[in-house]
């Protein structure tokens, strides 16, 4: 049994793909934990922000479920040819927050999706650069959701099998 943590960065359809895949998940047998990066309100980092900021268990919680994970699921529409802010906002405090960051994401698989009306390709092309760089072991086959290529369970079931081997 795997447990794999899904992040959904964005409210709406992207959440709802989150809720998919957590339910695909304990069909198979696994563990999926979903967490709504928007529902979290962590302040946008700045240098100043971190010198500020007293209270950072929220940013504490999120790596303490990313340590805990086999593996991860990144859910996020597309923003301008890039991830949404909240995404990298949680990356940014993590990587300022953790006494050993690369801990946190190296060699940790990760599945990258998108359900957005701008085709969502350059988000997953933003989040593979972005997790390889950390040094994750980012899937090579993204679910992608757009008006051109609708929801297909088989999808989600192929990138499950892979994020849990």
């Amino acid at each position: 049994m795997s447990s794999v943590l899904i992040l959904a960065a964005s409210t709406g359809k992207n959440l709802q793909l989150a809720v998919s895949f957590k339910q695909s998940l304990e069909e198979l047998g696994h563990k999926g934990t979903v967490l709504d990066l928007c529902s979290l309100n962590v302040p946008m980092y700045t240098p100043q922000a971190e010198k500020e900021l007293t209270d950072l268990s929220l940013v504490e919680q999120v790596m303490e479920l990313v340590l805990e994970c086999d593996a991860m699921i990144v859910c996020a529409p597309e923003y301008n040819g890039s991830i949404p802010p909240v995404l990298n906002n949680i990356i940014a405090w993590m990587s300022v927050q953790s006494k050993n960051f690369r801990m946190l994401f190296n060699q940790r698989k990760v599945g990258l999706a998108s359900v957005s009306g701008g085709g969502g390709q350059y988000a997953v092309m933003s989040m593979r650069m972005q997790f390889s760089y950390l040094g994750s072991n980012v899937i090579g086959r993204p679910v992608i959701i757009n008006k051109s290529n609708p929801f297909k369970q088989s999808s989600i079931d192929v990138l499950i099998q892979q994020v849990v081997q």
